[in-house]
């Protein structure tokens, strides 16, 4: 691989010059950076990025913490804050926790190794030193969809217990009073807040079961959601709608649904949440409750950036409504 000195020979110059030429530092002749420009070219050089980092205290990186990779939900986030963070010049570092805190940890680690400029955090459930780590490090966080208990860094999130009470109170106007659950992994905020949802709207129609009789836990994932369907089709007196706490569970308890022959929407109405893309093409397409994953993406990237520029010092929660999306999944009850 080319270097500095490898450029300066080939142009003729020196050191310094090649140096003022990559990093615009100081004029340099127009002939002087002709041949400086040709030798880079020939030669394929390229700057050490931490070289210039630590002349400017900036990379022009950003971090990205996630808990799965594999559910679209963030994927589809993902996307948004890749494309935002390219055209504002940033690059982004993504690394999946897979749900687990150690990892979270080590990856926290190697990005401030990396020394990033800032960095954007979607928390595993059951990190309690989190808070410190981040402390440790210094640096702009923003948190997207799992709030943790640091006043110093930037939210935004969905209002998860109104889109709970919002597929509830759906499945309500439909004439369906035995409603079940599925909820998410215990101790994960987002799970949890869309469960009070659930226990609210059936608390307001007077249709609330005894304790949690009708939750089942699902752990977010399509096989989750599988399962717990299946446990809820051999209850003795199986309810006649049950939401699900993401697209991926309804997704599971749809097939689990097909393979007991039990009819969706004719005999069981299924409400996911966060209306993923794939959610539209499942069979029937899913009703769900929309989380704005495009705004959310961008006022991460973008709150970020104003802390990371200086223009702007104090911590900033944003919170942002969810939306009903009715598909075919859902019907009046028989």
């Amino acid at each position: 691989m080319a270097t500095i000195k490898d450029v300066a020979l080939r142009a003729g110059v020196s050191v310094t010059t090649v140096s003022h030429v990559v990093n615009e530092t100081r004029h340099v002749s127009v002939h002087g950076r002709e041949r400086v420009e040709r030798a880079i070219r020939e030669l394929g050089y390229v700057p050490s990025a931490v070289a210039r980092s630590l002349k400017s205290n900036t990379t022009c990186t950003l971090g990205m913490l996630i808990p799965n990779s594999s559910n679209p939900y963030f994927a589809e986030i993902v996307r948004v804050v890749e494309d935002r963070c390219f055209a504002a010049g940033y690059t982004l570092v993504l690394c999946n926790t897979d749900d687990e805190p150690r990892r979270q940890s080590v990856y926290l680690k190697v990005l401030a190794e990396r020394r990033i400029d800032g960095l954007i955090v979607v928390s595993t459930g059951d990190d309690d030193s989190l808070v410190t780590q981040l402390h440790g490090l210094r640096m702009p966080t923003v948190l997207v969809d799992r709030e943790i208990a640091d006043p110093t860094c930037d939210l935004v999130e969905t209002a998860h217990m109104q889109g709970g009470l919002l597929a509830v109170r759906h499945l309500l106007s439909l004439g369906h009073r035995r409603i079940g659950c599925i909820g998410g992994p215990a101790g994960v905020a987002p799970s949890e807040q869309r469960i009070e949802g659930w226990r609210m709207a059936l608390a307001e129609s007077g249709s609330a079961p005894a304790g949690d009789a009708l939750l089942w836990r699902g752990g977010f994932t399509s096989q989750g959601g599988y399962e717990a369907m299946h446990a809820i089709l051999r209850t003795e007196e199986a309810p006649s709608a049950v939401f699900v706490c993401n697209d991926l569970m309804a997704i599971g308890a749809l097939r689990a649904a097909h393979e007991t022959g039990i009819q969706v929407p004719d005999t069981l109405s299924i409400v996911g949440f966060d209306d993923i893309e794939l959610s539209a093409y499942t069979s029937p397409p899913l009703t769900t409750v929309a989380q704005p994953k495009a705004r959310i993406g961008a006022l991460a990237v973008d709150m970020l950036l104003e802390r990371v520029t200086g223009r702007r010092h104090e911590p900033r929660k944003v919170v942002l409504q969810p939306e009903l999306v009715v598909r075919a999944s859902t019907a009046r009850r028989a």
